[in-house]
């Protein structure tokens, strides 16, 4: 029997890659407390981190073919900050919608303007964190709506460099959304992110 104990975060990583459950086993047994102490830090309710500590394992274990991690413990760290700010979103507009008795295509409605708008938040934080011609090409063209020409023109690249720059950073933002297990949410929300 191996001791995945001895393994490290990459090699555990490569061996959930393959549906291996006993470095999954592993992976939950290494980061279980730290990932309920980020939860509690981020929510101050016992009950609700251990919920959403459980929630991202669970999460992990599903999606383990279709995730890409560079980075195990920052990968998990993230996804708990997502899913604490996700399980609360859904509390708050529960007990909005429960206030003012709105009827259930309401509630799939305003659920899917959610998603929107948090996956518009998440979208701009990886912007954020782009170099910073592929942000200012991503910006002046999606938010401002200036075509390739005026990009060009704007920032003193050529109409070629702001298409690499584009074709970079859709590259990024589709990636980090891959990760994260927001591929279906784009279908559904792209036309509203990108018009």
């Amino acid at each position: 029997m191996f001791n995945y104990g001895t393994y490290t975060d990459e090699q555990l990583t490569a061996l959930l890659k393959e549906g291996d459950h006993a470095a999954y086993t592993e992976i939950y047994r290494r980061y279980w407390k730290k990932l309920l102490l980020i939860a509690w830090n981020h929510s101050k309710d016992q009950l609700a981190a251990k919920d959403i500590v459980h929630d991202v394992f669970i999460s992990l274990w599903e999606r383990y073919t279709d995730v890409e991690i560079n980075n195990l413990s920052a990968f998990l760290a993230t996804s708990v900050k997502f899913t604490v700010y996700k399980y609360y979103q859904k509390e708050q507009r529960r007990n909005d919608l429960a206030l003012q008795n709105y009827e259930y295509e309401t509630i799939v409605n305003d659920e899917d303007k959610l998603d929107a708008i948090f996956l518009q938040e998440y979208v701009n934080g990886i912007v954020e964190k782009m170099p910073e011609k592929c942000r200012l090409v991503f910006g002046y063209s999606r938010n401002l709506g200036m075509k390739n020409s005026e990009i060009a023109t704007k920032i003193q690249i050529t109409e070629k460099g702001v298409e690499a720059n584009l074709t970079r950073a859709l590259r990024i933002i589709r990636g980090e959304l891959k990760n994260h297990g927001w591929i279906l949410i784009i279908a559904i929300h792209i036309h509203r992110l990108f018009k």
